[in-house]
């Protein structure tokens, strides 16, 4: 990862950590929406991931999202349409 991308990372608070975690969990939140959100591409979520889990739990996270169609906007299906909060950006 280049030095942009690691600095974003530790400007996060820990709140936005937690909530980045979470979201990279769910089967229905997609890598985009991460980035809409926090500005962390794929990459930087898997480097912050990495980072934040015990080895065991980031092979397991990885296992489960890799390939995933959810996981990636342009594979999802045309038809899931996401209710989206005012609250949230883009």
């Amino acid at each position: 990862m280049n030095d942009a991308t690691s600095s974003k990372i530790k400007k996060l608070s820990p709140k936005q950590v937690d909530r980045i975690v979470m979201m990279a969990w769910e089967d229905r939140t997609t890598f985009d929406a991460i980035d809409q959100q926090f500005g962390l591409t794929p990459g930087a979520v898997i480097k912050l991931m990495r980072s934040v889990l015990k080895p065991s739990s980031f092979k397991l996270w990885r296992k489960r999202t890799a390939g995933r169609s959810t996981k990636h906007l342009k594979r999802r299906s045309a038809e899931v349409v996401r209710f989206r909060c005012k609250n949230q950006r883009g």
